[in-house]
């Protein structure tokens, strides 16, 4: 049976807007999707930048140097990121930008880059179904009902779940994975059916039953019409 496709949802947080002059993340939030659906597995980690961290950064998403520098350094935990991003493609908002310091790092940390084939950016697919709106993820959180009270400032791992959200809205809407078809004998983590394959009825040894009838006898229709006989005023026959 054919697998669904493993996608993760990631955001990063960030001492600035460019890596290549000395900008670094100091946050990561990932959000595994299996056909569209969330599994409820994640990655989610800070990371001491070792330089410090500008006012203006931190009043994005109130991380203080001071916080940050308890935290692991991004090669201590990088081989545990991969593991979990494994060869899946990799949905974000802007998605350059968190690819540029996600590359950074890595390469900082003597590791190879991800493929910018892999890259999914939101952005880009909004654009092309909302021309001319607005296209930041509060918009589109407003645009598609998802509630966001609870996002006072910028989290990697809060807005990775808004976007995960988002993106089953860009991408087909809340029905997309929900398929009828039969579920994996083993309910292996990945072992899900493609959502529109053809469902067929599991093995049974239960007694097949006839079809029972829809159609109403001619003694259910004469109660029917003593019943609304019945109803005095009605509004269909006035």
């Amino acid at each position: 049976m054919a697998l669904q496709t493993r996608e993760v949802i990631f955001d990063t947080e960030t001492t600035g807007l460019d890596p290549k002059t000395g900008d670094r993340m100091v946050e990561i939030g990932c959000i595994e999707m299996i056909g569209r659906v969330e599994t409820g597995r994640s990655f989610h980690a800070y990371f001491n930048p070792d330089r410090d961290m500008p006012v203006e950064a931190e009043r994005v998403h109130g991380l203080s140097a001071a916080f940050l520098a308890t935290k692991p350094r991004f090669a201590e935990l990088a081989d545990d990121l991969l593991d979990f991003l494994g060869d899946s493609d990799l949905v974000a908002h802007n998605a350059g930008f968190d690819f540029g310091f996600l590359n950074n790092e890595l390469e900082l940390a003597g590791r190879a880059p991800i493929s910018m084939e892999r890259m999914v950016d939101t952005v880009a697919i909004a654009r092309k179904k909302h021309p001319g709106a607005k296209l930041s993820l509060d918009a589109l959180c407003t645009r598609y009902g998802i509630d966001r009270s609870h996002r006072v400032k910028h989290g990697a791992l809060l807005d990775a779940e808004l976007l995960a959200q988002v993106y089953v809205e860009l991408t087909g809407g809340r029905q997309i994975g929900l398929g009828l078809v039969d579920a994996p004998a083993d309910n292996a983590d990945l072992a899900h059916p493609t959502p529109n394959a053809p469902w067929h009825r599991p093995a049974t040894d239960k007694p097949r039953r006839e079809p029972r009838p829809h159609v109403a006898s001619q003694e259910e229709l004469e109660r029917h019409r003593e019943f609304i006989a019945g109803i005095a005023n009605a509004i269909w026959s006035r």
